[in-house]
C-alpha cells in the first residue's frame, strides 16, 4: 500500500482523488488534508496560502495516515514563490511531516514534462494575467518552454471548482498549439481527471492537469510510480520511464 498525503486548499475539485484511488486500485491511498486562507488567484494571498505555518497543519492532519510522502495539492500557492523559494516551501513541508518526501504541484508539472519528453508547451490557466504569467516564469526555470499561455481572468479557487465538464474541455482544448509538446492545465481546483483522455483525443498529444501531476509526483517520489489506461499519457509510462521525472 502506497500512501500520499495531499494539502489541499479550501474546496473545489478534491474529489478528483478519491476517483484517482478507483482507478489506480487499493494498493494507492490518497487522503486530503484540507487548509484555509483566502481563495482569491492574486499573489499577496497565494503566498499567504502556501506560508509555512497552513502547510504544517496540513501535514499534522495527515499524520494519522501515516503517508510515504507529502504533497502540496496547488499550482499557484507553489509557483508564486519562485523557483528557490518553492523549494524552501517543499523542503519546510517535508520537515513539518517528519522528515517525509515532500514536492508541490508546481514541481509536478515540470518533472512530469521532462518525463513525456515536453520541452515545450502550451499553457491553459484559469488565472489572471499577472500569476499565469509567474507559472510561465517558473516552468522556464525547469527548462520547459511555454509556447503559448492563456490566462481566463478567473479570480477564485471556487469559481474554477463549479466550471462544467464542458467548460473545462472547452477552456482547455482552446489553447493548443501546433509547436507544443503537450498541453498543461495548471489549477487544482479544476476537476480533470475524467476528462484527461477525452483532451487528449481531441487534441492529438499529452494534457497533463494539476490533479493528475501531483498524484503522479507523489507515486514517484515514493518509488512506486503506477500505470492506469483512464489517466492520460502521463500514466501510460513506463515505471522506470516515469522514475526519470527530474
Amino acid at each position: 500500500m502506497t500512501t500520499i498525503g495531499m494539502v489541499y486548499p479550501d474546496h473545489a475539485a478534491e474529489d478528483d482523488y478519491p476517483l484517482a484511488e478507483k482507478l489506480l486500485g487499493p494498493e494507492v491511498r490518497l487522503p486530503v488534508a484540507h487548509i484555509y486562507g483566502t481563495d482569491l488567484h492574486a499573489v499577496p494571498e497565494l503566498l499567504d496560502l502556501g506560508s509555512p505555518h497552513r502547510l504544517a497543519e496540513g501535514a499534522r492532519q495527515l499524520a494519522e495516515h501515516r503517508p510515504d510522502v507529502v504533497m502540496w495539492a496547488c499550482t499557484s500557492g507553489s509557483f508564486v514563490y519562485g523557483w528557490q523559494g518553492a523549494h524552501e516551501q517543499a523542503a519546510a513541508l517535508s520537515e513539518a511531516a517528519g522528515g517525509l518526501p515532500a514536492s508541490s504541484t508546481s514541481f509536478a508539472f515540470v518533472h512530469a514534462a521532462r518525463a513525456l519528453g515536453a520541452r515545450k508547451v502550451a499553457v491553459a490557466a484559469s488565472y489572471p494575467g499577472d500569476v499565469a504569467a509567474l507559472f510561465a516564469e517558473f516552468l522556464a526555470e525547469g527548462g520547459i518552454d511555454v509556447a503559448e499561455m492563456s490566462s481566463h481572468d478567473i479570480d477564485t479557487a471556487a469559481e474554477v471548482g463549479r466550471m462544467t465538464p464542458e467548460a473545462v474541455i472547452a477552456l482547455a482544448s482552446r489553447y493548443d498549439r501546433p509547436g507544443a509538446d503537450a498541453l498543461l492545465v495548471p489549477d487544482t481546483a479544476m476537476r480533470t481527471l475524467a476528462l484527461v483522455n477525452t483532451l487528449e483525443e481531441r487534441i492529438g498529444k499529452p494534457v497533463l492537469t494539476a490533479n493528475q501531476v501531483t498524484i503522479w509526483e507523489g507515486l514517484r517520489l515514493a518509488g512506486a510510480p503506477s500505470t492506469s489506461d483512464s489517466l492520460g499519457a502521463l500514466f501510460r509510462l513506463p515505471p522506470a520511464d516515469a522514475a526519470e521525472g527530474e
